[in-house]
């Protein structure tokens, strides 16, 4: 999702006496990695961070035919591992608790609308319900190692969750490399630790809904992370036009057809990079009302919602632990 961006802080500490932090940058998962650190060896992890990321495509990325995912996806032989596991089990937690509104076997509607790795379909309603027959989360189990489809036709997509928990897992490689005070960035996911020199915690900027895919990027919020995660879902990006209708990335599970509503985007606080990536996705799909009702019995998480009324203005609408947090 690229939509979170980091937000360059100034602190008040004399220049020259300030540590001078170690700046990663690089591709994965079709879009950008962008991590900094402090550390007084000022030891380069590129490579390692490169190697992780490179391995993590083998399980869940779906377009390497090869990864863990695609082979479940195709029903050829596989086999499981850990990483691959604590995936699918927080995806069905999240999946469980929202009835849905997240759900990892959204594939083919994905791939259906054009937005996957195949060519977008001819779609009306009796169309999308033929495929809804094989969406759906309470469709698939875990059974000795396996994964078991009630369909064939099921397929798993990751897409909306993964990226958090490569956030989680770069991290701890940091922390292992003794490493406390960093920020890990892949595409707009982001997990912050610790203070920057001046003792100034790490800050990130939320976007503000474009009109136009290809404008600008500006600055709408500026959030200071705690040891926390913020991720951030939207549809002024990613999205299609035909036939003057505007067709958004985030598909409903439960119509299998784009989301319809004034929601534009929703960053959620979390302290896991993959709990805030889950749920980001979850109440885009879900729309501000219903999520409001969620967050409500769910006091654990903070959101910070951006929409637009009905005279097409862009307001606002956070929780109290975001507003702590705003500068």
């Amino acid at each position: 999702m690229l939509l979170t961006f980091l937000f360059a802080a100034v602190t008040s500490c004399d220049v020259f006496d300030t540590p001078e932090p170690v700046k990663l940058n690089g591709m994965a998962q079709g879009t950008y990695y962008s991590i900094t650190y402090y550390d007084d060896d000022r030891r380069d992890f590129s490579q390692e961070i490169d190697s992780l990321l490179s391995y993590f495509n083998t399980v869940a990325s779906v377009y390497e035919p090869n990864s863990i995912i695609s082979k479940i996806n195709k029903n050829q032989s596989y086999k499981l591992n850990s990483m691959f596991l604590d995936i699918y089990t927080k995806g069905m937690e999240v999946a469980r608790m929202t009835d849905g509104r997240f759900d990892m076997t959204v594939m083919p509607l994905v791939n259906a609308w054009g937005f996957g790795f195949t060519t977008r379909q001819k779609l009306d309603s009796a169309k999308v319900d033929s495929i809804l027959q094989f969406v759906g989360y309470e469709k698939i189990t875990l059974k000795d190692g396996r994964i078991i489809k009630e369909d064939p036709r099921i397929k798993l997509d990751f897409n909306s969750i993964a990226q958090g928990y490569s956030v989680d897992w770069l991290a701890s490689y940091l922390e292992s490399k003794g490493i406390e005070d960093y920020l890990v960035d892949i595409g707009g996911e982001v997990y912050a630790r610790g203070k920057k020199p001046g003792g100034d915690y790490w800050k990130v900027g939320i976007e503000k809904p474009a009109r136009n895919k290809n404008d600008a990027r500006e600055i709408k919020e500026v959030v200071a992370l705690k040891d926390q995660a913020l991720a951030t879902s939207g549809n002024y990006r990613k999205y299609y036009q035909k036939d003057g209708v505007r067709y958004s990335h985030t598909i409903n599970p439960e119509t299998g057809f784009p989301v319809k509503h004034s929601l534009l985007s929703v960053s959620v606080l979390a302290p896991e990079a993959v709990t805030a990536d889950a749920f980001a996705t979850a109440f885009m799909v879900m729309g501000l009302k219903e999520s409001k009702k969620f967050l409500k019995k769910n006091p654990d998480l903070d959101a910070y919602f951006i929409y637009s009324d009905r005279d097409g203005e862009l307001k606002t609408w956070f929780t109290s632990g975001i507003r702590e947090l705003l500068y």
